[in-house]
């Protein structure tokens, strides 16, 4: 792994060799003493003589003065053992008023420092006219000041275009992702320094040359006129602190740094320096299209280090449960011909359940809660509807349920189903949650506590008895939120759902009393999601502030704090083992957390616009993730890269979901479809060998079309939610759009 780091002290040792060029070996020294790291190898850019020796001594001392006002006494205490001075010599130097012979003090070395270095470079023979702050040293003394006469930014930005479209083809796709980054720090800086008819005349001339899938930033950024509007701009400022991380070959960065030393344009390499991370690798150049299918996050790729830490994306051991077997029995005799068939599948499953997966985490790598013997029971339900599961494939697609909310006046904004398919429940701008029963069973409160007292507890229909039938219904309204709810989430066991909402709550509801249980506060804006863990009692929840939040439901503060994103958390979803919780992002990536230690273990790059929905496969090995941008991508967790990309959706992409087997994911977006794809076939294709590629990418073959099953037309109802049954029936909601 190299990195851009080490760039300018390349560029710097070799101009240093130039003896005409004294200004670049002093900035050289002064960038490394401020840093607190200086450089071993003496100044060689000064000739040989007795006032030159002269003047770069008293060069030393004021770098010296100015590190002691800034109370850096290590960098000074190197410097000085460096240099041989002695602290008797630096003060009796120090008020001979070096360079500018005024005697000023303190305030004059830094300042007589700055107007030498500036008439020794226009005394170069050979050097560029040097403006009245060298950049180097406006580096150290800013980190965002002005970095040269701003009518040249046009000059440097199209030199450095017409250098790299001139290049070989294999480079240019690489070189070319500078335009971008390079385009908005030189804007931001014209901007930051008050420049506004120059920043204007440079955003109207480069703008049209960037990305389309910049538009959407570049939208915003040309709203930034005045150095006022940066400070209220959260995205911007990210852009600006945050170093955009372009993945170049070592051939095409060789190319840059020879090209920037060859015209001194110190004022892009500033940029690359202080702004933009290289992630240099070594082997052949990435083409347009590899580039093109990992690029448009808000800050680049990810580095290739953060995606190599240890995932354990394995399913945990399933408890030991005994189905019961009269119930066998029973379908035996009523089923002749089928038991075999059947017998083998449980069989399966129990296997299945004993094998410990290589790649899975320990089982008390986390706490997890205990199953009570309510779970049990609903393990036993689901293994059995699981034997009269329809198996999938190519040549036997599901069937689909929709349920169109009509009338929906209140604005649907959320939707979810229970593991059984039994509860249906929807979030709604009026601030309401609303919960229907889809089976012929009807909703029914708990009995009131003196109701409750005489009940015969030992009878065996207790749980019938302690519900009470005046208050059954299809259908409760559940009040408690004070802005619309943009998330709702049932716990595994059916007994809790969870909201989210604009008010900046997560609200727990029991579903025996319909009531409001906690109202857990910790974010400060709207929370966009929140979903429970596969095994209750955890759950996540993200929002506007940028961070996601894990939380457990007997604790009213969170757990862990998710932060990483540089904009609105969208979307969240716990990995089947419940060790990891994906977060999707407007910042456009897809983030993979331990929740372990809070630690972010994946990036990925690749949308080109907001991401609002994503997926795991039932074998924890894979995600998929649906953004604005019409695609669905395909991830392998385990090496952190894209696999597969899915095209045809024409809108956002706000529902996603894997059959019960893994051979089938459906989507469904708002251009009204439901579309099915075979993600079998796309997991299957990816060859193993190209995981270990140098520049950490895979071809990714274009075959959307090869892949789609089948797309589903509604009426005029947007898709919301995607849900499998358990048997493979694939249900979806969405709201009637009726204009």
């Amino acid at each position: 792994m190299a990195a851009v780091q080490d760039g300018p002290k390349e560029l710097d040792a070799e101009k240093e060799t130039k003896p005409e060029i004294l200004s670049d070996g002093t900035s050289n020294l002064l960038g490394n003493t401020a840093s607190g790291t200086l450089s071993s190898s003496p100044l060689t850019a000064a000739p040989a003589g007795g006032a030159t020796k002269m003047e770069d001594q008293q060069t030393l001392i004021a770098v010296l003065q100015f590190l002691k006002r800034n109370k850096l006494s290590e960098s000074v205490e190197i410097l000085r053992r460096e240099a041989g001075l002695g602290e008797h010599q630096e003060d009796s130097q120090a008020t001979d008023g070096s360079g500018g012979g005024k005697g000023d003090g303190d305030g004059g070395d830094a300042n007589s420092l700055l107007s030498r270095v500036s008439i020794t470079s226009a005394a170069a023979p050979q050097s560029m006219p040097v403006k009245k702050d060298q950049p180097d040293v406006s580096v150290v003394l800013s980190a965002y000041s002005q970095q040269g006469d701003p009518s040249l930014y046009q000059v440097y930005y199209s030199g450095l275009k017409n250098f790299i479209e001139s290049v070989l083809d294999c480079h240019r796709a690489e070189l070319s992702q500078l335009f971008y980054p390079l385009f908005v720090h030189m804007y931001l800086e014209l901007v930051y320094n008050n420049h506004e008819t120059k920043a204007k005349a440079f955003f109207d001339k480069f703008s049209g040359d960037q990305e389309c899938y910049y538009q959407d930033d570049l939208r915003i950024l040309c709203s930034l006129t005045k150095k006022e509007h940066l400070k209220g701009n959260e995205v911007l400022l990210d852009f600006r602190t945050s170093r955009f991380v372009l993945r170049i070959s070592r051939d095409s960065y060789q190319l840059l740094k020879r090209h920037l030393q060859e015209r001194h344009n110190n004022q892009i390499w500033n940029i690359i320096q202080e702004h933009l991370y290289i992630d240099i690798f070594d082997g052949m150049p990435r083409s347009k299209s590899q580039i093109d299918s990992m690029s448009g996050s808000l800050a680049g790729e990810a580095r290739r280090e953060v995606n190599k830490a240890k995932v354990f994306y394995g399913l945990l051991k399933e408890p030991e449960i005994e189905v019961p077997l009269d119930d066998e029995d029973d379908e035996a005799e009523n089923e002749e011909g089928k038991p075999k068939k059947k017998k083998t599948k449980k069989d399966s499953l129990g296997s299945k359940s004993k094998k410990q997966d290589p790649n899975a985490p320990q089982q008390n790598r986390i706490p997890l809660p205990e199953l009570k013997d309510s779970d049990k029971l609903d393990k036993i339900m689901y293994m059995k509807e699981s034997t009269k599961r329809i198996r999938l494939g190519p040549e036997n697609l599901p069937s689909i349920c929709f349920y169109t909310f009509l009338n929906a006046f209140q604005g649907l904004t959320a939707v979810d189903f229970t593991d059984d398919s039994s509860l249906l429940a929807g979030g709604f701008a009026d601030s309401t949650v609303r919960v229907w029963s889809v089976t012929p069973k009807k909703l029914r409160k708990v009995k009131s506590t003196a109701e409750l007292n005489v009940i015969d507890k030992e009878s065996d229909d207790v749980l019938e008895r302690i519900m009470d039938e005046k208050t059954a219904s299809e259908s409760k309204i559940l009040h408690g939120h004070s802005g619309p709810v943009y998330g709702v989430s049932f716990s595994p066991d059916r007994n809790y759902l969870l909201s989210s909402s604009e008010d900046g709550t997560v609200r727990l509801w029991s579903l025996q009393t319909f009531t409001c249980l906690v109202g857990y506060k910790g974010h400060n804006y709207p929370v966009w999601d929140t979903q429970f863990s596969p095994f209750g009692y955890y759950f996540v929840s993200g929002g506007h502030d940028r961070v996601a939040r894990l939380w457990a439901m007997d604790h009213y503060q969170p757990l862990r704090i998710f932060a990483g994103h540089l904009a609105d958390v969208t979307c969240t979803r716990f990995h089947p083992n419940s060790n990891y919780v994906a977060t999707g992002s407007t910042d456009r990536t897809v983030r993979l957390w331990d929740v372990l230690n809070g630690n972010c273990v994946r990036i990925l790059t690749g949308h080109k616009g907001p991401i609002h929905s994503l997926a795991f496969s039932p074998n924890g090995k894979f995600l998929a993730s649906g953004s604005t941008d019409g695609r669905v991508l395909l991830w392998d967790i385990g090496h952190g890269l894209m696999i597969g990309e899915l095209k045809g959706h024409t809108d956002t992409i706000y529902a996603l979901k894997f059959s019960r087997d893994g051979e089938i994911l459906a989507s469904g977006s708002m251009d009204n479809t439901v579309r099915l794809w075979d993600s079998m076939k796309a997991f299957d294709e990816v060859e193993t060998d190209d995981f270990t590629a140098t520049t950490g990418h895979i071809h990714l073959p274009d075959n959307s079309q090869e892949l789609l099953l089948g797309m589903y037309h509604s009426k005029s109802t947007p898709v919301t939610h995607l849900h499998f049954t358990r048997r493979n029936l694939l249900l979806a909601a969405g709201t009637y759009n009726s204009q």
